[in-house]
């Protein structure tokens, strides 16, 4: 059996390509992101405490008796996993870059989006907090 140069060099351009197209499910399991400790969120918690946790609010309102209400959204479930990150790459390899098209949507939509709503008084600690998903 003969085989040309040219389907060698085709054979090992289409490997090449697949190959290089891995690793985006590889990097997302292993980049993650770490779930906010809420275990500050508690009564008379200062406002600053929980912002360093979960970030600037995307909401928030001002009421006539001085207190503030701030929505806060974070996410949870996203952890990085070098377990996770391994599964993917094994597939990677078995399937020659065939599994990022299920492997990086799964890890694109791994995790959850919670909402937290708290009200603080006119010092900025926390008078109610409410989770909610």
């Amino acid at each position: 059996m003969v085989i040309s140069l040219s389907k060698i060099q085709n054979y090992s351009v289409s490997v090449l390509c697949a190959l290089s197209l891995t690793a985006c499910s590889v990097g997302m399991a292993l980049d993650g992101q770490k779930d906010p400790d809420v275990s500050v969120v508690k009564k008379t918690a200062h406002r600053t405490d929980i912002e360093v946790q979960l970030g600037a609010p995307i909401k928030v309102d001002t009421h006539q008796n001085g207190n503030t209400t701030a929505v806060y959204q974070y996410e949870v479930g996203k952890e990085p996993s070098a377990g996770r990150a391994v599964a993917h790459g094994v597939m990677d390899v078995l399937t020659l870059g065939i599994w990022e098209v299920v492997g990086t949507p799964v890890e694109r939509l791994k995790g959850d989006k919670v909402n937290m709503v708290i009200t603080y008084d006119r010092n900025g600690n926390v008078i109610s907090a409410v989770k909610s998903r």
